[in-house]
């Protein structure tokens, strides 16, 4: 496990954000498109989870999302930022909050 300070920690910015739309992206049998609700701004992410989530569960709920890192483009959709998952031996589960958290909250 590589170490890194606290202060490349608090580079990242962790927040709680609300799943207002998902989808499958088409051509991929892996991503789903997710708009997410932080706050103060929507923001189009995409999550590698279409095997192990149905797009109308996750709506309505609050995850855990990286927002701050550089958009990046995947099968010719961009991502703006990262849903954060557990590793459970190859299948995800995604990091919520427990209680009612607003969306756009920080996470420290």
């Amino acid at each position: 496990m590589m170490e890194v300070s606290f202060e490349e920690f608090q580079k990242l910015d962790l927040r709680v954000g609300k799943i207002v739309s998902a989808e499958p992206v088409e051509g991929s049998s892996k991503l789903l498109k997710l708009k997410v609700d932080l706050g103060t701004e929507h923001r189009q992410i995409l999550a590698g989870i279409q095997e192990f989530y149905e797009p109308k569960d996750l709506l309505g709920k609050n995850f855990t999302f990286i927002v701050n890192l550089e958009p990046r483009k995947m099968v010719g959709l961009e991502s703006q930022g990262m849903m954060l998952c557990a590793d459970t031996g190859g299948q995800p589960v995604c990091l919520a909050p427990i209680g009612d958290v607003p969306a756009g909250s920080k996470i420290r």
